[in-house]
C-alpha cells in the first residue's frame, strides 16, 4: 500500500467508526477470510465493525472464527440495508466493481458512506476514496496483512485474525500452488502460523468435511470431463438435475475445474454449470503459463478476474454455451498451442 493511500485510511481511522465490511456475491475463502480478518483487527482498534454478504457460502468456511456475526442480505435485507445506510465507511474486498454484489449494489452505490478498496483483481473502478489494489497479490487475505503493517501494526496479530487470513490466502493459493504464490506470500504464512495459524488444522477443516453427496458429485463432474487436445483443453458439466441429485450445497463445486487442468497436456480448462433458479450457466475458467482466462472471460462472458483464474456467466442454455465455447476455441489455438 502507498504512502498515499496509508494516510488517508489513517485519517478516516482516527476515530471510532461505525463500519461495513463487504465481500462479493458467492463468497469464497479469500472473500470470507479477508474481511473477518480485516473486522476483527478494525474491533481491535476501537470501531464498531459488521460483516455482510451477499448471500450465503459453503460451509467449509463456517468453523472461521467470526462467521456467526455475518450478515447474510438476501436473508436479512432490511438489517443490512440499514447497517449500510448508517456506515461512516465502507470497505469492499476481494472485489473492485460493485456489480459484484448483486442486488446490493444499488444499496452501495446510493449510501454515503466513504469507500475503501481492499482487492486484487485487474482493472480497478474508481469508487473508492482509498484504493489498494494490486493484481501480482496472491490473495486479498495476503493484502489484508500488508494492510494492517502499513499501519504500523504488524506485530499485532491475533489469533483470530492469523487463522483468518490463512484461509484466505490457503485457499486462493491453492494451497500455494498457483504462481500468484511469491516468497513474500510464504513469508506471510509464516507469520500467521507465529501468530497461531495452525495449518494442518485449517487445511483439515476446509478440505477433510467433504459430504458423500460432494464426492459421488465430484465422480460425476469427472465423468463428464471432455478433452480437445488439438486446443490444450479440457471442460466439465454438470447439469441442474445432476446437481439436485447430489443434494448440491453452495461450495460443493469448489476446485472441481482444476481436476480439468490437472490432466497432462492441458493449458486451458473450464466448468460450465446450469443453474435454472438464476437461469445462467456459470463458468469458471483456469489455466497455465501466459494465458489468460482474464481476457477470455472479459471478452467472452461478461466476467474476468485474473491471469489464470477467472469466471463468467452465459445466458444460453447449457448445450449451446458448451457449443459456443467450443466455437471460440480455434481464434486461440496458436495461443494456447505455443504456450503447452
Amino acid at each position: 500500500m502507498n504512502l498515499e493511500t496509508t494516510e488517508i485510511v489513517k485519517k478516516l481511522l482516527a476515530s471510532p467508526q461505525k463500519i461495513v465490511i463487504v465481500g462479493h456475491k458467492n463468497p469464497d475463502g479469500d472473500a470470507i477470510g479477508s474481511c473477518l480478518g480485516l473486522s476483527f483487527f478494525l474491533k481491535d482498534m476501537g470501531h464498531t465493525i459488521t460483516v455482510i454478504m451477499p448471500n450465503e457460502f459453503p460451509d467449509f468456511l463456517k468453523w472461521l472464527p467470526g462467521v456467526e456475526g455475518i450478515v447474510i442480505h438476501e436473508r436479512e435485507r432490511e438489517k443490512s440495508t440499514g447497517l449500510i445506510q448508517d456506515a461512516d465507511l465502507v470497505f469492499t474486498l476481494d472485489f473492485n466493481c460493485l456489480d459484484r454484489v448483486g442486488e446490493m449494489q444499488g444499496i452501495l452505490e446510493n449510501c454515503t458512506a466513504k469507500f475503501v478498496m481492499i482487492d486484487h483483481h485487474q482493472q480497478p473502478a474508481t469508487y473508492a476514496l482509498a484504493t489498494y489494489s494490486d493484481v501480482k497479490m496472491s490473495s486479498t487475505s495476503e493484502m489484508v496483512f500488508h494492510f494492517i503493517e502499513a499501519l504500523g501494526q504488524g506485530e499485532n496479530l491475533s489469533k483470530e485474525i492469523a487463522i483468518n487470513l490463512y484461509t484466505g490466502i490457503m485457499t486462493d493459493t491453492g494451497s500455494f500452488r498457483f504462481s500468484s504464490t511469491s516468497p513474500t506470500t510464504h513469508r506471510v504464512a509464516a507469520r500467521l502460523i507465529e501468530a497461531g495459524a495452525e495449518s494442518a488444522i485449517i487445511n483439515q477443516n476446509v478440505y477433510d468435511t467433504n459430504s458423500p453427496e460432494r464426492m459421488k458429485l465430484l465422480g460425476v463432474a469427472l465423468n463428464n470431463l471432455v478433452i480437445l487436445a488439438e486446443f490444450c483443453t479440457a471442460y466439465i458439466t454438470l447439469t441442474q438435475k445432476e446437481l439436485d441429485e447430489h443434494n448440491f450445497k453452495k461450495g460443493d463445486t469448489e476446485g472441481f475445474v482444476n481436476y480439468a487442468l490437472s490432466v497432462k497436456g492441458i493449458i486451458f480448462a473450464a466448468i460450465f454449470i446450469e443453474n435454472k433458479q438464476e437461469n445462467i450457466v456459470k463458468i469458471s475458467l483456469r489455466s497455465k503459463g501466459y494465458f489468460s482466462v482474464n481476457d477470455f472471460a472479459r471478452n467472452h462472458y461478461s466476467g474476468g478476474g485474473h491471469i489464470n483464474a477467472a469466471g463468467g456467466k452465459s445466458s444460453q442454455d447449457l448445450s449451446k454455451t458448451v457449443n459456443e465455447f467450443i466455437s471460440i476455441l480455434p481464434r486461440y489455438k496458436n495461443e494456447l498451442t505455443d504456450a503447452s
